[in-house]
């Protein structure tokens, strides 16, 4: 019923909706059930186990091999043999036809939503004597869930029941094979399970791009739905943004001489590093209409590549943090050359895919980045105290915040926002849309790097979790919520997170589900963000100041104008 006044928003306000009912609900668990993990009882008869191959293999597994390909045949005979299968099958192909027939919309996919739960309730009821129920069983399992619907096809169900089968064989194999010596060369099969699902979805993005079942996508004649051009910033906003940094330098200021607010300065760090997180993540989702769903890759990459340099190579604080960034951006630049060649869902799961790999990567290497315990100790120089860093980080994430900016207004981002809104028109007019794109992901990886590398040297230390999936949820949350239509959306977004996040988790032990409470009232009232209301609402303000036009100033006149 919540998601229902959202169904014309873009998917990705949908997702964020969805986050923030996960946390909504993850915490209502935590309040009826406790921390503890539960496990389930196996139903009479099904306690113990059979012999096979002179192993034991237990009972209840026979019951799942039985149940999962029942379920795929009814629900096979529900999509082809109804007339409601045959509705949601239509509403796929051209929902604007579908409305014209007069069928309501909204109910048919409230219906195909309720259905798709009560199968991951079926899913999770039947797994608990294998697995127990715990508090992280969400993320974990619908991560698990976007890989074999990307890896089996868009919208073919036996694609993803194949998938399924596929992803949890390898699994099962590397689990049997363990530790191995290959040319006389030791390997950890086990360690794979980790990753071993975005390894296989790597692979078939990028020589299958929709999948092992799914169906080719043409390439669409359709220009993107309109937008509002970007224009330079107005005197007044001008203004105001040196108002915001003023006042930002100011902070140390406040606490030092007049002892106030003595907790701002840290948190305004937090956020100005977030902000230039956010800002990188926009600069392809927004004007490059690339959505990334592993954007944290690039920031630990900075982060670990800052780190590895000044602990491991010796190298001076300043020239670690320079060139952190050209780690990152290196890390772009081979992922991007694959990310850039698909669209869409494809896109971003190929995204997630390589950063969950270099998690992976960095959370089992013990020997080079610390594994599962990080790195510490990776302090700034001795002259740059607590306040001279936190003034180094105004400047360079200002700096970069402008920098992205001005870029858009040149050349390279009027190429890169026509390959957004009309891929065929911009290469009929000699733009390689792909290089652009490209490009654009090396720049966006490279800023990202930045932030990374302001976050170890604030923090001294690093941990795997500032590249886990999580950050990059939180760098999508912070766009979505400022507005990605928007130049300052990802500020605003940034900055209403971080600060909403500090202050609710200090507040109660049930923060997860406040905060998710508040982004979707966030979504459901501010549907273009936080900053896209205010402009809106700015706009129509100033139509109705502005007098109506006069009569010579026709329609076409005022095209021509512009």
């Amino acid at each position: 019923m919540l998601l229902r006044r959202i169904y014309k928003a873009p998917e990705l306000f949908q997702l964020l909706a969805t986050f923030a009912l996960v946390l909504v609900i993850n915490d209502a668990v935590l309040w009826l059930w406790g921390p503890e993990e539960l496990l389930g009882r196996r139903a009479p008869g099904l306690a113990g186990s059979i012999d096979i191959f002179g192993r034991a293999y237990p009972t209840y597994n026979l019951l799942l091999i039985v149940v999962d390909p029942l379920v795929l045949g009814l629900l096979w005979l529900l999509l082809t043999r109804t007339r409601w299968g045959v509705l949601v099958r239509a509403a796929t192909q051209d929902r604007e036809m579908l409305g014209a027939l007069g069928v309501n919309q909204a109910w048919l996919f409230t219906g195909v939503f309720a259905l798709g739960a009560m199968l991951a309730g079926l899913g999770g009821a039947i797994q608990l004597p294998r697995e127990p129920a715990g508090l992280t069983l969400d993320l974990r399992a619908i991560g698990e869930a976007f890989v074999v619907v990307v890896v089996g096809g868009m919208g073919s169900i036996p694609g993803a029941y194949v998938a399924a089968l596929l992803i949890a064989e390898i699994k099962a194999i590397c689990i049997g094979l363990g530790t191995t010596t290959l040319f006389g060369i030791t390997v950890s099969f086990s360690k794979l399970t980790l990753v071993v699902e975005f390894l296989v979805m790597a692979l078939v993005l990028v020589f299958r791009p929709w999948g092992l079942m799914g169906r080719p996508q043409g390439a669409s004649r359709n220009s993107a739905p309109p937008e509002a051009p970007l224009r330079p910033g107005s005197p007044q906003f001008k203004l105001l943004a040196l108002g915001v940094f003023a006042l930002l330098a100011s902070l140390p200021l406040l606490t030092m001489v007049w002892g106030v607010l003595p907790y701002a300065t840290v948190l305004a760090q937090d956020v100005l590093v977030a902000v230039l997180f956010a800002v990188s993540l926009h600069f392809i989702m927004g004007p490059g209409g690339m959505h990334s769903f592993g954007h944290a890759a690039y920031y630990g990459l900075g982060a670990y590549g800052a780190a590895i340099l000044f602990k491991v190579a010796t190298m001076p604080m300043p020239l670690a943090m320079a060139l952190a960034p050209l780690v990152a951006g290196l890390g772009a630049l081979a992922f991007g050359w694959f990310c850039v060649r698909l669209s869409g869902v494809y896109l971003a799961m190929l995204t997630l895919a390589f950063s969950q790999i270099v998690w992976s990567v960095v959370f089992q290497w013990d020997d080079f980045t610390g594994g599962s315990n990080g790195m510490i100790g990776v302090w700034p120089a001795s002259w740059l105290d607590g306040t001279t860093y936190y003034y180094l980080t105004l400047a360079l994430v200002g700096l970069s915040v402008f920098a992205l900016r001005r870029i858009l207004f040149a050349p390279f981002g009027y190429a890169l926002r026509a390959g957004r809104d009309s891929a065929l028109r911009a290469d009929a007019i000699g733009i390689d849309v792909k290089r652009v794109q490209w490009m654009a992901f090396v720049i966006a990886g490279i800023f990202g790097g930045l932030a990374g590398a302001l976050y170890v040297f604030s923090k001294g230390s690093i941990s795997p979790d500032a590249m886990a999936v999580g950050k990059s949820v939180d760098g999508l949350v912070m766009v979505l919520l400022g507005g990605i239509q928007t130049l300052l959306g990802p500020v605003v977004g940034a900055a209403a997170f971080n600060v909403l996040q500090d202050s609710i988790m200090r507040a109660t032990d049930y923060w997860r589900a406040l905060f998710g409470g508040i982004i979707l009232l966030l979504v459901l009232v501010f549907p273009q963000g936080i900053a896209g209301f205010f402009r809106q609402a700015g706009e129509w303000w100033h139509g109705r100041k502005t007098p109506a036009a006069t009569p010579s100033a026709t329609p076409v006149a005022q095209e021509k104008q512009a």
